[in-house]
């Protein structure tokens, strides 16, 4: 993303990815409390043993238990194992037993309540809270990734003219194709446009 903001000069309010980028630093990447139209349109995976797509958050931030209480902070740690990035996580537990016990029962029978109650490890940045209120269903997140089911045709006809296995000499030769390759496919690009617009209406 560095390298594509200083290409592009400015960075992108929006970007779009397949489920293998469902990480919580690339939507913690794209986030801006001012700006509530920039955001990463990627699918939920539910890789690493995260399941939970469902999950709701409190007002301020805290995962929310099965009987509908915030869980508080017992502690942070810094994960060096878990992920690509080093970063700090948490340990959210049971409401009702932290920090210290009010009650005998747990209200939905949790079956881990006669051992510690609920117990939530994720990272405490933002970007982990996005990864499960993304609103996948809603009109701004389909636009977006309309826009990666686009670039995904584009690269399959580069891909159609050669452009992962060049047979050139030299890298001058790979970057003229390339760029022949890239004048090619915006060509057939503007032709079906034109095309398009010379489509008569029907009612």
């Amino acid at each position: 993303m560095t390298q594509a903001e200083q290409r592009l000069g400015f960075r992108p309010r929006c970007g779009t990815f397949d489920a293998a980028f469902d990480a919580w630093y690339v939507y913690a990447h794209f986030h801006r409390p001012d700006d509530p139209a920039a955001f990463a349109a990627v699918p939920f995976s539910g890789k690493g043993g995260y399941h939970a797509k469902g999950r709701q958050f409190s007002p301020t931030g805290l995962p929310v238990c099965a009987a509908g209480y915030p869980m508080p902070l017992q502690f942070t740690y810094t994960d060096r194992t878990t992920c690509l990035l080093e970063h700090e996580r948490g340990k959210y537990v049971c409401p009702l037993r932290f920090p210290e016990q009010t009650a005998d029962t747990c209200p939905v029978n949790h079956p881990t309540w006669s051992r510690r109650g609920c117990v939530v490890m994720m990272p405490i940045s933002v970007g982990a809270r996005l990864r499960y209120t993304l609103d996948r269903d809603g009109d701004a997140y389909k636009q977006a990734y309309r826009q990666r089911t686009a670039v995904e045709r584009i690269n399959s006809q580069a891909v159609a003219l050669g452009i992962e296995r060049p047979h050139c000499r030299n890298g001058q030769a790979i970057a003229n194709l390339n760029t022949l390759i890239y004048t090619l496919t915006n060509l057939r690009m503007l032709q079906r446009i034109r095309r398009g617009q010379r489509q008569p209406t029907t009612d």
